[in-house]
C-alpha cells in the first residue's frame, strides 16, 4: 500500500474518532457515536483495500465489516426494560 492510502486511511480513522465523540456529546447516547465510528472504520478499511490487494488489507476490511455488522445488530436489538415491583 502506498504512502498516501495510508495516510487517507489514517485520517479517515481519526475523522471518524472525532465524528463519534462529537456525536456522542451532542445527542448524550453512546450509541450513535459507535454507529458513526463503525462507518468510518470500514470506509478506512476501504481506503486500504484502494491502495493495495494483499490478504492482510483484505482481512484487516473484512475484520471491519464484521465488527460492523456485530456492532449494528447489537446496537438495532433493545432489550425491553422491565421494571421490578
Amino acid at each position: 500500500m502506498t504512502g498516501k492510502m495510508t495516510q487517507a486511511a489514517l485520517l479517515v480513522t481519526v475523522f471518524g474518532l472525532i465524528s463519534a465523540v462529537c456525536a456522542g456529546l451532542r445527542l448524550r447516547q453512546v450509541r450513535p457515536g459507535l454507529a458513526v465510528l463503525t462507518d468510518f472504520l470500514v470506509a478506512s478499511g476501504i481506503v486500504c483495500l484502494a491502495g493495495g490487494s494483499s490478504w492482510t488489507t483484505l482481512a484487516t476490511a473484512s475484520a471491519a465489516l464484521g465488527v460492523r455488522f456485530v456492532v449494528g445488530s447489537g446496537l438495532r436489538s433493545r432489550p425491553e426494560l422491565r421494571r421490578s415491583p
